[in-house]
């Protein structure tokens, strides 16, 4: 009797230990959607992949309001306006790799997204003389493999929890009160550079959020580089042990 109920417990420990092992194995991979911060700090972000009609307009903008960004490059377009890509990180806004040639990352085999990774990583580095370590996937569209690669070539995997929802076109009002109404401390903003109305809506958008106190910094900025965790929501959050920085 004795004998069967060791042999219980044990197998009960093992199936036990066994269950939690694949709980935690099915646990998905996230990239950071926004930062736990207990400042008013946020990010806006603008991905470029095609046009670049309104891109030095941002530009002057965000000079004018004294705002340093993040813009995420495709590879074509980096090939295509290496003039603007130098110009923008002088300006000293933070570039991004937003892919080479703009897919969906999950589609691809390791090797490719690699490959999708370098091409344009090495292309931003020979312009700006900056390695960038911020990707962020076209189509936001990730998997576990699709983190991994980047973490493992040395880039964060950045998404947003604010989408202007600019591309659609439903005019100023609607990109200001979606933007306004919805960012929080650590927040990340998604634009795009040739949006039809970004020439209207970004200044109001700016001086909206300045008058609410928060203040507008590059993602390389937002995000913590290490002792964090991000929770199932895709917020970075820091470690007990970094809550002193």
């Amino acid at each position: 009797m004795i004998g069967v109920l060791i042999i219980s417990i044990i197998y009960t420990s093992i199936t036990y230990n066994i269950n939690v092992r694949e709980a935690f194995s099915n646990i998905r991979e996230l990239p950071i959607y926004s930062v736990e911060r207990n400042d008013k700090k946020i990010s806006i972000t603008f991905d470029a992949a095609w046009g670049i009609d309104s891109t030095r307009t941002i530009l002057d903008i965000l000079d004018k309001y004294n705002i340093k960004s993040t813009f995420f490059l495709v590879g074509f377009w980096v090939e295509k306006y290496p003039e603007l890509v130098e110009e923008i990180s002088s300006r000293g806004h933070d570039i991004g790799n937003h892919s080479t040639n703009h897919p969906y990352m999950t589609k691809l085999s390791e090797e490719q997204m690699i490959q999708e990774l370098s091409k344009t990583g090495d292309q931003i580095k020979e312009i700006s003389g900056k390695k960038p370590i911020l990707f962020r996937p076209p189509f936001g569209d990730y998997n576990d493999t699709v983190i991994r690669v980047c973490r493992e070539n040395g880039y964060y995997p950045i998404q947003w929890d604010v989408d202007s929802l600019d591309w659609k076109e439903l005019g100023v009002q609607p990109v200001v009160d979606r933007v306004t109404r919805n960012v929080r401390s650590g927040s990340i903003v998604l634009f795009h550079n040739n949006a039809k109305y970004v020439a209207e809506y970004l200044p109001i958008v700016i001086e909206k959020l300045q008058k609410d106190g928060y203040e507008i910094i590059p993602v390389s900025q937002l995000i913590y580089k290490d002792n964090y965790y991000i929770d199932n929501t895709g917020r970075q959050i820091k470690t007990e042990s970094n809550k002193t920085d």
